[in-house]
């Protein structure tokens, strides 16, 4: 059974800022800052008004992140995102695929 697009993308975030976390913060464990930011966009994600018939957030029209979240997430992925290819490279061609 396929897993719903809300379910893949808040997978998909939370390896990316874990990944992000390790790389940059150091250690196992999700820092403060990283583990609110991960919060944060799992709630959004619950909010979402599209459901299952969401783009992604960077292509969204509405805008339902805090703009001092905005720039932590696009930090996260901006950083992230190019690394999955090689240590996750099926999340990484779904979500570059937009699957």
């Amino acid at each position: 059974m396929a897993r719903d697009r809300i379910t893949y993308e808040k997978e998909s975030v939370a390896l990316m800022i874990r990944f992000y976390c390790r790389r940059q913060h150091g250690g196992d464990e999700l820092c403060e800052e990283c583990r609110a930011l991960l919060l944060y966009a799992k709630a959004r994600l619950d909010r979402c008004p599209f459901g299952n018939g969401k783009t992604a957030c960077s292509a969204c029209k509405v805008h339902c992140y805090r703009p001092d979240m905005r720039d932590r997430i696009r930090q996260v992925m901006r950083y992230a995102g190019p690394r999955m290819l090689l240590y996750h490279p099926w999340v990484f061609l779904r979500h570059y695929l937009g699957g």
